[in-house]
């Protein structure tokens, strides 16, 4: 008599194995007409042993720059050099963006990822335009730009080079140990003012970091590239983002004095945020990686959140509100104060842009 059926991950076939990603399922994205659930028949008939691997296709991209206007960010414009994120951090805000790819925010994320060769002829197309008027430029806000993939299709260094051509300010933002590799761009970047990195780190818990976020570096090479980049004349801001009340709201402090101990000279926190299909991934990964607090977890998220998961609104959702984010933001202060670490670091400079000359050009007389 066959056994009762056994409920497989949401998205996952039978034989099919992960090793190294966050998320615990591959349910279909949210624009999907049609969703697929997967179950074990109870027949025991043997099935291929498939371990999920990295999948990358291109994308030709028509425009490189992408515009905000959101009150929460300090940068209205960002350059995108991939679409996914290898890392896998399960708590990142960026996953419900695959769902605009007919992709699911769970696994197919971290595991289906799209590159952008000849992105930086377009960006420089788009930097040459006589309209354009030159403000910083955030990198790293959505999906990292120096995640493993990099190391093969080299679509940032491809993107700084340009950058660094048309001396143009640039903010990087990243977990990712390949930037290392072009501190010969970034270095010249910074003593211009033109350049500043953000390294995350998240917890210098080795082992909640390498369930949480699987394929990104350990917290202990991140302060290493924290002190590469510093010794560069780097500006490096180190970013607490996020900060999980119940599971990494207890690091503040060690963190903030790891990263000033190697050579950070500013610093920053986000809250969790969960939006959309966020949320129902990270419970299900607490539940499977913090069994024993996962309750009080989603009870503090709650709590900084007016009592939902997530409230995106304008002016909280980058920290939340109530009790738990006032104390937060109140030991964040104290103990940037003791530490002299900075807030904001000096602002990058807009008035040494100039397009470089394009091939075919005359060379001025002046």
């Amino acid at each position: 008599m066959p056994k009762p059926p056994v409920p497989l991950p949401r998205g996952l076939l039978p034989g099919d194995r992960t090793r190294a990603r966050g998320a615990t399922s591959n349910a279909t994205g949210r624009y999907e007409a049609t969703a697929r659930e997967a179950a074990d028949d109870g027949w025991d008939l043997p099935h291929d042993d498939r371990l999920l691997k990295t999948e990358v296709r291109e994308e030709r991209a028509r425009s490189a720059l992408t515009f905000n206007r959101s009150p929460d960010l300090p940068f209205d414009r960002s350059v995108n050099p991939y679409r996914g994120c290898e890392h896998g951090c399960i708590y990142c805000f960026a996953r419900p963006t695959h769902a605009y790819l007919n992709l699911s925010p769970g696994l197919d994320f971290e595991t289906r990822l799209i590159a952008r060769p000849g992105l930086a002829q377009v960006l420089e197309r788009e930097l040459r335009a006589k309209s354009y008027l030159p403000r910083p430029l955030a990198i790293g806000t959505n999906t990292d730009p120096y995640q493993p993939i990099e190391a093969k299709w080299r679509v940032m260094r491809e993107v700084v080079e340009v950058l660094a051509a048309f001396r143009h300010p640039l903010a990087i933002t990243t977990k990712g140990t390949l930037i290392e590799r072009d501190l010969d761009l970034l270095a010249p970047m910074a003593a211009q003012g033109l350049l500043r990195v953000g390294i995350s780190i998240t917890t210098l818990d080795a082992g909640l970091s390498r369930r949480m976020e699987p394929r990104a570096a350990l917290p202990a090479r991140r302060l290493e590239v924290v002190r590469r980049l510093s010794e560069a004349g780097i500006p490096v801001r180190a970013m607490l983002a996020p900060v999980i009340p119940g599971l990494t709201d207890h690091e503040l402090e060690p963190i903030l004095a790891a990263a000033a101990e190697a050579g950070a000279s500013g610093a920053s926190w986000i809250m969790l945020r969960l939006p959309r299909e966020v949320a129902g991934l990270f419970r299900d990964w607490l539940e499977q990686a913090e069994p024993g607090r996962a309750a009080k977890v989603m009870a503090r998220v709650r709590e900084t959140h007016g009592g939902r998961d997530y409230d995106p609104a304008w002016g909280k959702r980058m920290r939340g509100e109530g009790l738990w984010s006032r104390l937060i933001a109140q030991r964040f202060d104290k103990a940037v104060a003791r530490l002299g670490l900075k807030k904001d670091l000096p602002p990058l400079r807009c008035d040494l842009f100039q397009p470089p000359l394009a091939s075919g050009d005359q060379l001025s007389l002046f």
